[in-house]
């Protein structure tokens, strides 16, 4: 009979919230969710160039997530994304924005003058990179935030404090500097770390990692950040970084030590909002010979190479209309050893439907220039699809 009456009050603490179902027991809560998605790629390439990926459905989400507290000390979260895994598996090769784990941490808030989150997740560096992807319009990441340039996502542990009435936040965190491929469970062979902080300000009141003003803000908030990493990571003699550390553009683990520093402004009010995101990288490969040199001596590098790049997006939101209109242009240069940047620019629309979390995206990329030492095979592409979370 007790057993009977304690599933009776299970049953009755199960609650539906915003399309995430929560269950309650005494102090402690557990919120379930998820998200699915999938969109028609078309893409126009350059004469003599081959993509077996220009025209395809593709399913990117199949995620569940599990979030909740227990008690008022402990936090934890846990999203997994069967899409992505299915994918890593065929390809063998782990997209940064789209790894398969997507988050598994604790965070421990017992303490008087701060909190700790232990274990993998998003890092606490790129503003654009910690917004959710379920509320923006577009299907992509820019470039220099999605991963390929230094990682979004780590195992590791982090120390965070809010202030002045959680207006400013700091966090301050140490990790594997792996990325994805920390799920491992092993670090390089040079055994560094990586090391983060943050520290953000809003005005005149708390601000959210959000892109969109869905609820049309009726004061103006503004929100400006910035950021650090750092990594040494010498690799011993006759050792090499996990396959696929370096990432495609050599930058995001290095044979030596990176110093990468980031800034963040932001705004909305009344359905406006905007974005701008900088980043600068120097790194100081341990080999004169490293090939981010690109050939020069070190006389002429000075022992160190500098890259990065921005991001500034401007979006509204039609309330009456449920829909989204955003404009985006990014700009990246690899190598400040070679000439010439690439620029894009990035129109997107989303539909939000009616009495559910669901939405229509499209994304059209447009290629302004590409940079000699990575040239695209494509001019431009569109990307149509829907979004629906439960």
């Amino acid at each position: 009979m007790k057993k009977n009456i304690l599933f009776i009050l299970f049953i009755f603490c199960v609650t539906n919230s915003f399309g995430q179902y929560i269950i309650t027991v005494g102090k402690n809560t557990m919120e379930f969710s998820t998200n699915f998605s999938y969109f028609y790629n078309s893409r126009n390439i350059n004469v003599g160039e081959n993509d077996y990926s220009k025209n395809r459905f593709k399913l990117r989400d199949a995620q569940i997530g599990v979030d909740g507290h227990v008690g008022n000390d402990f936090e934890y979260s846990f999203k997994v994304d069967f899409a992505d895994i299915a994918a890593n598996n065929i390809n063998k090769v782990i997209d940064p924005e789209n790894p398969g784990l997507l988050a598994a941490n604790v965070t421990y808030k017992g303490f008087k003058y701060f909190d700790i989150e232990m274990g993998y997740g998003k890092l606490y560096y790129s503003r654009n990179a910690m917004i959710p992807f379920e509320e923006s319009a577009y299907w992509q990441a820019p470039e220099i935030t999605r991963g390929s340039i230094f990682s979004v996502r780590d195992i590791g542990a982090t120390i965070m404090k809010n202030f002045w009435k959680q207006r400013a936040n700091i966090y301050l965190g140490a990790y594997t500097g792996l990325g994805e491929l920390s799920l491992g469970g092993d670090n390089d062979p040079s055994g560094g770390l990586e090391y983060i902080g943050r520290l953000d300000v809003s005005y005149p009141t708390r601000g959210r990692y959000k892109e969109i003003d869905f609820k049309h803000s009726p004061i103006a908030i503004f929100q400006l950040g910035v950021a650090g990493r750092y990594a040494n990571k010498k690799l011993p003699a006759g050792t090499v970084f996990p396959v696929n550390a370096t990432s495609s553009y050599g930058l995001k683990v290095i044979d030596g030590e990176r110093y990468v520093y980031g800034l963040d402004a932001s705004f909305q009010y009344q359905g406006f909002s905007g974005q701008f995101e900088i980043h600068q990288l120097k790194s100081k490969p341990q080999s004169p010979a490293d090939p981010l040199f690109q050939n020069f001596t070190e006389t002429q590098t000075g022992g160190y190479i500098f890259s990065g790049g921005y991001v500034s997006q401007l979006n509204y939101y039609i309330k009456p209309w449920r829909t989204i209109i955003s404009a985006r242009y990014e700009e990246l240069d690899l190598s400040d050893l070679v000439p010439g940047k690439s620029q894009r620019f990035s129109p997107a629309v989303g539909y939000k439907f009616k009495n559910s979390n669901g939405m229509i995206k499209f994304q059209y990329f447009n290629i302004i220039k590409s940079e000699s030492i990575d040239p695209f095979n494509w001019k431009e592409q569109f990307r149509i699809g829907m979004q629906f979370q439960l």
